[in-house]
């Protein structure tokens, strides 16, 4: 039985083998037909050179038409790119003309508010002209009826502070703060003590003195021969001459104030003025 089968399988390899020899031969035998036709035949080889040539056109064609797909390709991915970044810009440049428009509407409200306060200072300037012209009016008052210390000093800064008034070329703000500082410079006077040779001020007798200034409270003087001392009244508005036991007294004031001897307890006379309703 073993036998039987191998002899049929032989029988099939051999057919395969026929058939594949038949194949062969078949196709040698058109080959060769085909050239002998060609050869004896030109019109035929004339249309086989025509399909070649066609053949060869169609492949340069498509050679040709794919280059340009590829070139519309690469084109098309940097259109796609430019749009990519051009959608980009324009998201930044929507969150950047958001944030402008808060910053313009920020600064329509600040110029409204600046509008606002230049009329405010307009009409400001209007009061304070008054008001500080009055100032200075009571401050010259007030020197007229103080101590008669510092009076060249004094007098010379109120009638600065006038011609400062008068002029165009300083601001409201700064004429007002000079004023305010000349009110500041009196304030210090009532909380200071000086020391200094003057001649002997608001006195028939110009000579010259020791003044010695004791806040607001008293103003004393020595003269540089040290034989007499005196102080400003107030209520007879003259100067006034002391004991001389009194000098030991002014002559150490004054040696505190010029800061030559340690501060210590002074007894001098003080004067008040009476009180006018």
């Amino acid at each position: 039985m073993f036998y039987t089968s191998l002899i049929s399988k032989n029988k099939v390899i051999c057919s395969d083998n026929y058939l594949s020899e038949s194949l062969l031969f078949a196709k040698t035998f058109l080959t060769v037909c085909l050239l002998f036709l060609v050869c004896f035949n030109p019109s035929i080889a004339d249309n086989l050179d025509s399909s070649l040539s066609i053949e060869k056109k169609s492949m340069q064609r498509s050679q040709l038409s794919q280059k340009k797909i590829d070139g519309l390709a690469d084109k098309t991915q940097a259109m796609a790119s430019d749009y990519s970044a051009t959608l980009r810009k324009i998201q930044s440049l929507n969150i950047y003309n958001a944030q402008l428009d808060k910053v313009i509407s920020s600064q329509r409200d600040e110029i409204s508010s600046l509008n606002k306060q230049l009329k405010d200072i307009d009409v400001t300037q209007k009061e304070i002209v008054p008001l500080i012209l009055k100032m200075l009016d009571t401050l010259e008052q007030f020197i007229e009826l103080d101590l008669p210390f510092l009076v060249t000093e004094r007098s010379n800064r109120i009638q600065m502070l006038r011609k400062l008034l008068d002029r165009g070329d300083i601001s409201i703000s700064e004429k007002y703060r000079r004023v305010i500082e000349a009110y500041q410079i009196e304030t210090e006077y009532g909380r200071t003590i000086e020391a200094y040779e003057d001649s002997l001020p608001a006195s028939e007798h110009k000579r010259t003195v020791e003044l010695l200034r004791i806040g607001r409270l008293g103003l004393f003087y020595l003269s540089l021969d040290g034989n007499e001392v005196g102080y400003w009244d107030k209520t007879q508005k003259t100067w006034v001459k002391l004991e001389n036991h009194m000098r030991r007294s002014i002559s150490d004031g004054i040696r505190i104030a010029k800061k030559q001897a340690a501060p210590d307890l002074l007894v001098l006379p003080v004067s008040f003025a009476e009180q006018t309703q």
